[in-house]
């Protein structure tokens, strides 16, 4: 008489873990496309800061589902934590998005927005060994493999991208300090926020790929034919 308690359980924490991996795979392409759109035009121009704030509380919404699984596991928990803070930073940060287009000579807002972007890396980043700690609770060797082969990738490109943020806004913010044989502002024009976001679609593909992969399994191995 003492199972079916423990297993009513066990399926709530997987019915949330699904729902949690779902608002992130929807979440993060959204997040992505609403604050670039806040950022560089005038999209969302009537509804203020709200439309990165939703965007970037959806991802909170979907970590905070990932909590209710596995509570006892000290490692998970650590990695998921450290996820949950980057996110609630992006949160944070997020309405500078909409400040900054309305007054983009104000320098202290482009340093927030530098702030948000290596904090959106970090998160990505994050995110990837969160995903990585869940493959090695489940009982899949298969996925268990792919997970940690393309979250080590995703860490490594994404930890490259964050170093070559930093160094271009050294060049652009300090060009006395370096010597070119071209000009770097000149070259990127208004297309460095772009550039960034082209370059991070490949570690957030891949995300989104093992995100969905992790939760058909889960749906798969304990709800059955995946739904």
């Amino acid at each position: 008489m003492t199972d079916p308690a423990p297993n009513a359980e066990l399926l709530r924490s997987l019915g949330r873990l699904v729902r949690g991996l779902s608002a992130l795979f929807w979440g993060l392409p959204v997040a992505l496309i609403v604050c670039v759109q806040t950022a560089e035009t005038q999209s969302f121009h009537s509804f203020n800061v709200l439309p990165p704030v939703a965007v970037t509380a959806w991802l909170v919404y979907g970590l905070w589902h990932l909590g209710y699984f596995q509570k006892q596991e000290r490692i998970w928990v650590r990695a998921l934590d450290r996820a949950k803070i980057l996110a609630l930073v992006n949160l944070g940060l997020s309405p500078f998005l909409y400040w900054w287009n309305q007054k983009p000579d104000v320098e202290f807002y482009l340093w927030v927005i530098l702030a948000l972007g290596a904090s959106g890396l970090l998160f990505l980043g994050s995110l990837n060994l969160v995903l990585y700690r869940l493959s090695t609770m489940l009982p899949d060797e298969g996925l268990r493999e792919e997970t940690k082969h393309f979250s080590t990738l995703n860490r490594v490109i994404l930890t490259g991208l964050l170093f070559f943020g930093v160094a271009v806004v050294a060049l652009l913010r300090f060009p006395a300090a370096f010597t070119l044989p071209f000009d770097l502002d000149r070259l990127l024009g208004s297309a460095g926020l772009w550039l960034m976001v082209f370059l991070a679609l490949l570690p957030l593909a891949m995300t989104m790929a093992l995100l969905w992969k992790i939760k058909e399994v889960i749906l798969d191995s304990v709800f059955g034919a995946g739904r």
